[in-house]
């Protein structure tokens, strides 16, 4: 598994399409909703209300490991993408790891100009929730 320095690398190194073909392809690699979280969204919580698109979020802390499920409707690739990209470089971090991550990462990521103002806040708002919950779990 990619921490999500190497993501970084990785995005840092490609050119405007190559970043959002790799965006998209994560939006393909997003897990389900764990079975036992269905319920839960059923009801509306965990529900992320700066990101106009509907996003359920989950972020557990056991034995000191991170862990993140997220629910992220299909239509909403590049959302989807930039959650499964979380999940996957955060999997399996510690909470000093996660606090660690930039608060700028979509600029570090180069998609803050390719995404737009509204979408960046969306996903910002998502990795600030992210951290906040992280920290508070610890």
């Amino acid at each position: 598994m990619a921490s999500l320095e190497t993501i970084i690398a990785r995005f840092k190194a490609a050119d405007r399409d190559t970043r959002l073909e790799t965006l998209l392809d994560y939006s393909r690699k997003l897990a389900a909703l764990p079975e036992r979280l269905q319920q839960e969204k059923s009801l509306g919580h965990s529900r992320v209300h700066e990101c106009q698109t509907p996003v359920f979020l989950w972020v557990e802390l056991e034995d000191g490991i991170v862990h993140l499920h997220a629910d992220v409707p299909r239509e909403s690739p590049t959302v989807r993408g930039f959650i499964a990209l979380l999940a996957r470089g955060l999997e399996g971090a510690s909470p000093a790891t996660v606090a660690q991550v930039p608060n700028d990462l979509l600029d570090q990521l180069g998609l803050s100009d390719t995404l737009g103002m509204t979408r960046t806040q969306g996903l910002t708002a998502i990795l600030h929730r992210i951290k906040r919950s992280v920290a508070q779990a610890a």
